[in-house]
């Protein structure tokens, strides 16, 4: 101890250079260094595109995944400069590309606004890659330098003339950082169709080299909006059921702050609601959704106060209720935007406040005044959120009141694990007494529990919040986790009893839906639960293939065929195979061995990777209107597991 004491000296304290900052510490600057950071390193070089889009000088930006994993941008716009830096004696390509902080985004005579990562921007994306070529059409000329780890290995060449302008940034990431590296569709899509949105007018191109169809020709999609936020609540709204046939559209600049907010009401229970800032999504709001709520809040319940309608109601309404069945997206544009965290989630502005407060109301008045019909329609639906969670409240009290009455508030069914400790007890919710009986006996019942499900729960898509307290299944799961729905529809976990929550289903279509409504009353009233990793579905086997002594479950075809090539010769005929279609068909020992033991369970976590594409997807497959539906499901057949 003492040897190590004395070694610690002057030369003991480390001074990174450059970009080994990056290098040495990435999560704190893209978030972490699997799949959210490996998309993060596109989002960082498209946000360069649009803000040259946004500042009125680029109009095409091109994505393309190439077929040895790597990421092209292309866009239409100025071009990066590419002369001497006066004070790093280097080309300015060069010093954009391998100093951090360093960029146009802090000369507020380039931009304006911005968005990108505290200005970290496109040389973190250097840093963290194995290969990184910037290409620059500038002047007439096409300059192009390349990078390795973040440093140049070669020096800022004129490669060829042109009368273009724009930038090329082709990277690839590096796999010795990165413990992900291959970058998926879904996720890249999901970010380009929101800038597409939040950006009217701007073309943006993806294309994936990796995979093509019958003719060779390669996945693409363009994105475009020419009604921008409109579009987007369109979007949003098109599975539900319409309140009022119109969305409230305004895109002004008050008190100096742009201002963009699209807004609609719909028949639903739920509230979505999404915020940006220069284009960044804040997941955990800020003072311009603080201002949307006030300007929402106080405005209806003026109207309503002044058509008498809250008095003849006789029901006292909250702020909650005038944002049931509301769908809005709000995008604000701020010079210097001050974000609450490195991740850039919560808006700490002051001044964004009274501007969307302002530009909000002043929209809604209109609106109201104009379409009386529609504001009624909007005040009746607030009325009945307000009965509704009166009704709600009674529904809690009645289940709260019951919980001291049954076990000390765990349901008469769970059979609960005797560990006290929530990081290492687990709980299986269970498809039906038969297969919850096995599962009793097969347990551990030191940190597992089970809670068997009687049937397919209530979809809570389709009724208002006291229904679904109602719900004796729903109670349980409630009672069960010891969670609590606050009256503001929040979820106390802080007594969470469990840390892992297992949907353990039938590897068949019964066991898909319910499995799809429990993941519903997750994503709706649950979410907390998701967001912090605790949401688990197991991954039942699928067959058990037995030839002399070799004896192996299998989960996927895959599992099963190379079963069949290495002990039957490719044949069936060979193998015993036994298709599982249901947890019961197993006993306590083999549910164990394949579902429930930790050292040979399959485990997949639930996560909120795209929250925007979820909610529309949970509303388009549980909702009332079936053609969405219908055409989900046949463009997506060739993913479905059909059990005939």
């Amino acid at each position: 101890m003492s040897e190590q004491k004395s070694n610690y000296s002057a030369n003991s304290i480390q001074v990174l250079e450059g970009l080994e900052a990056v290098r040495k510490r990435p999560a704190m600057y893209i978030g972490d260094i699997s799949v959210k950071g490996l998309h993060h390193l596109v989002s960082e070089v498209v946000d360069n595109c649009i803000d040259e889009c946004m500042a009125g000088y680029a109009t095409h930006i091109e994505v393309t995944i190439t077929e040895d994993n790597c990421v092209k941008v292309v866009d239409n716009g100025r071009g990066i400069p590419v002369d001497m830096h006066e004070k790093e004696h280097r080309s300015a390509l060069e010093v954009v590309m391998t100093v951090l902080h360093a960029g146009g985004k802090f000369d507020k005579n380039s931009y304006k606004v911005s968005g990108g990562l505290h200005g970290v921007g496109v040389s973190c994306v250097n840093a963290l890659s194995d290969h990184f070529v910037a290409e620059v059409r500038r002047q007439g000329h096409v300059w192009r330098q390349e990078y390795a780890f973040g440093k140049p290995t070669t020096e800022v060449q004129i490669v060829g003339d042109t009368e273009q302008t724009g930038t090329t940034i082709l990277f690839h990431p590096d796999g010795s950082i990165m413990t992900e590296t291959v970058f998926q569709w879904d996720l890249i899509s999901s970010r380009l169709r929101d800038l597409a949105y939040l950006n009217a007018g701007i073309h943006i191109t993806l294309t994936d080299l990796r995979d093509r169809n019958e003719k060779g020709e390669p996945r693409q999609q363009t994105y475009y909006s020419k009604n921008g936020l409109n579009e987007f609540v369109q979007w949003l709204d098109e599975s539900r059921e319409h309140l009022i046939p119109d969305i409230i559209h305004l895109n002004t600049e008050s008190d100096g702050v742009p201002v963009e907010v699209a807004m609609t009401y719909n028949t639903s229970y739920s509230e979505t609601i999404y915020t940006f800032v220069n284009n960044i999504n804040t997941h955990e709001g800020g003072t311009h959704l603080d201002g949307f709520r006030i300007a929402l809040t106080n405005t209806l319940k003026d109207y309503a106060t002044k058509e008498k309608m809250l008095e003849k109601a006789k029901v006292e309404v909250k702020a909650d209720d005038f944002r049931e069945g509301l769908t809005a997206v709000i995008s604000v544009k701020v010079a210097e935007p001050q974000f609450e965290g490195q991740t850039k989630t919560r808006l700490g502005n002051v001044e964004v406040r009274p501007a969307v407060n302002k530009a909000v109301r002043v929209a809604l008045e209109n609106y109201l005044e104009e379409h009386p019909a529609e504001a009624h329609l909007i005040v009746d639906k607030v009325i009945l959120a307000a009965q509704a969670r009166i009704a709600a409240r009674k529904a809690r009290e009645s289940v709260q009141k019951g919980s001291k009455l049954i076990g000390g508030g765990l349901p008469g069914k769970l059979a609960d694990c005797s560990s006290k400790d929530p990081a290492e007890c687990e709980i299986f919710l269970v498809e039906g007494d038969s297969a919850g009986g096995t599962a009793k006996q097969g347990r551990d019942r030191n940190y597992q529990a089970i809670l068997p499900l009687r049937g397919k729960i209530l979809n809570v898509e389709k009724v208002l919040i006291h229904k679904m307290l109602d719900s004796a299944e729903i109670q349980n799961m409630f009672r069960a986790f010891r969670v609590n729905l606050r009256e503001d529809k929040t979820l106390d976990i802080s007594n969470l009893r469990y840390h892992k929550v297992i949907i353990m289903t039938d590897a068949d279509v019964d066991g898909a839906h319910i499995a799809t409504l429990l993941m519903t009353l997750f994503f709706r009233y649950m979410r907390p639960l998701i967001e912090d990793g605790y949401i688990y579905i197991a991954m039942a086997p699928l067959y058990r293939c037995t030839i002399g002594k070799n004896d192996e479950y299998c989960w996927t075809d895959a599992d099963r065929d190379r079963f069949l090539m290495n002990y039957g010769q490719g044949k069936e005929d060979k193998v015993k195979i036994q298709r599982y279609k249901g947890l019961g068909e197993m006993n306590a020992e083999q549910l164990w061995d394949t579902t429930m033991d930790p050292e040979r369970r399959h485990l997949k976590r639930v996560t909120i990777e795209d929250a925007i594409s979820a909610d529309q997807t949970f509303s388009m497959l549980m909702g009332e209107d079936v053609a969405p539906r219908r055409d989900f499901i046949e463009s997506n057949a060739t993913y479905a597991n059909i059990d005939a």
